[in-house]
């Protein structure tokens, strides 16, 4: 297969970073104690937002398809990020788009209705949008973003490191709509496609449930192909799995691919939150999580490091309800979000 996308960033231009994702029209109800509902755009809006106050030097490519139902509207939506290249992946599609009915039961604890239904990309369509980026961050918002097959092309076809938040692959759906956990169904296969994942406790529990003991599983798992295991605790941090010849710099991770795996042992440890955890919205901090830490890495933070900024902008999204205007509260700004969608 011919390889899409360049060795590295070139030195005339802005680093291009591709987001495959979905935006979603999210209404959710009992957020805050509130009575009444509310509305507004979701799903991939927070990778956004985290990679646009995260990633000032890099263009953000996303590639998403969005509903024909509400194009206008999420176009509208996508135009407040600055730097964003809107021109090259963003696709009208004639399904209804993606909605999600959140109804929170705890702080931590939702259950989440999908309706709508814009399918996944196939690889052609893919290829040649992702042969314009640097790097691949793909997160599964809907959990058909990509089927395995288009996944498997993309990892033998595109030469920059990919970085993929697993989310909704371990989100099955009943006949209501309403979104079940798991087992993810060739989880071996899917982890082969990518060199960084990232998955919540509950996830991580499930992909380690045939073996006993997930952690074994993963250190099992990561080596010169799968390089990483990224995994959220909610108010205790994250913790992560490395391969023996682990780099932090995610520009190398393409390099190590298809080399005999490092003799050393693997890697593990867990990065504490820095500060108390925040009453308020937890929606999208997975999200902003995942977008900041493979941000950092992209421009040669170290792990732990960058895993402590993911912590702090998880945080701080908390405070902030809702995506719109999010990228500006994560820089520290005040933000004066307009109501209409």
């Amino acid at each position: 297969m011919i390889q899409v996308g360049p060795e590295r960033p070139k030195s005339d231009r802005r680093p291009r970073l591709g987001v495959v994702g979905t935006l979603v029209w999210d209404t959710i109800h009992a957020r805050d104690g509130r009575e009444s509902p509310v509305e507004e755009w979701g799903g991939i809006a927070y990778a956004l937002a985290g990679l646009s106050a995260a990633l000032p030097e890099w263009e953000i490519v996303p590639l998403i398809r969005v509903g024909r139902d509400l194009s206008e509207a999420a176009l509208r939506f996508l135009r407040e990020f600055p730097g964003m290249d809107l021109d090259t992946g963003v696709r009208i599609v004639d399904e209804p788009n993606n909605r999600v009915e959140l109804r929170y039961l705890d702080a931590a604890r939702r259950t989440e209705r999908l309706s709508g239904g814009v399918g996944p990309w196939s690889w052609p369509e893919l290829a040649p949008l992702a042969a314009t980026c640097d790097a691949l961050y793909v997160n599964f918002i809907s959990g058909f973003e990509l089927d395995l097959d288009a996944a498997r092309a993309l990892r033998a076809g595109f030469r920059g490191p990919t970085y993929a938040d697993l989310h909704s692959l371990f989100l099955g759906l009943d006949p209501r709509g309403m979104r079940v956990p798991q087992e993810l169904p060739a989880w071996g296969a899917w982890l082969r496609c990518f060199d960084a994942v990232q998955m919540n406790e509950e996830e991580f529990e499930l992909l380690g449930r045939a073996w006993g003991d997930p952690w074994r599983l993963a250190a099992d798992l990561v080596g010169p192909e799968l390089k990483l295991i990224a995994v959220t605790l909610g108010p205790r941090g994250a913790a992560y799995v490395a391969g023996p010849d682990f780099s932090s710099d995610a520009l190398e991770w393409p390099s190590l691919r298809h080399t005999v795996g490092g003799t050393g042992p693997t890697r593990s440890g867990r990065v504490s939150l820095v500060s108390g955890v925040e009453e308020g919205d937890p929606t999208g901090c997975g999200d902003v999580w995942g977008a900041t830490f493979f941000a950092r890495l992209l421009t040669g933070a170290h792990l732990e490091e960058a895993m402590l900024d993911a912590n702090r902008q998880a945080g701080r999204n908390v405070v902030h309800r809702g995506a719109r205007g999010l990228q500006h509260h994560l820089k520290g700004r005040l933000v004066d979000r307009p109501e209409n969608p």
